[in-house]
């Protein structure tokens, strides 16, 4: 199983970026797999965005990203999106796409996540 991240850029406080992760090698709807996006800003720990899983679509956010994120999910191009919107500096980090089963109570932690993506980087400017 390969995941491509893809769409960090630079981007002005309160703009937006859409990141994209492809996943190959496996097909992931109607699974029980979940995809989930992380981040890791220099000399911070790495931290849970957002989740969401194949089969239903449930998502799941990380308190500092709830209401101005979105995750979602395309079937049929077997990639995962997070839609980032009203950026502001603190969301500056590398963010990765990674694929596992954790159980629910679990799915913050990175390492439940079996499969990852290299990271691409998100800089939010003031």
């Amino acid at each position: 199983v390969q995941l491509q991240a893809s769409g960090g850029g630079v981007v002005q406080a309160g703009g937006s970026l859409r990141l994209s992760c492809a996943a190959s090698g496996r097909t992931f709807s109607r699974s029980r797999y979940f995809m989930g996006w992380f981040r890791q800003a220099p000399g911070k720990v790495r931290e849970f965005v957002a989740a969401i899983n194949w089969s239903g679509g449930n998502t799941y956010y990380g308190d500092s990203v709830k209401g101005r994120f979105t995750i979602s999910r395309d079937s049929a191009k077997n990639t995962v999106y997070l839609q980032m919107n009203s950026l502001n500096p603190e969301d500056t980090a590398v963010y990765s796409c990674a694929a596992g089963r954790p159980a629910l109570s679990a799915i913050r932690l990175s390492r439940m996540y079996y499969y990852w993506g290299q990271g691409t980087q998100v800089t939010v400017s003031s």
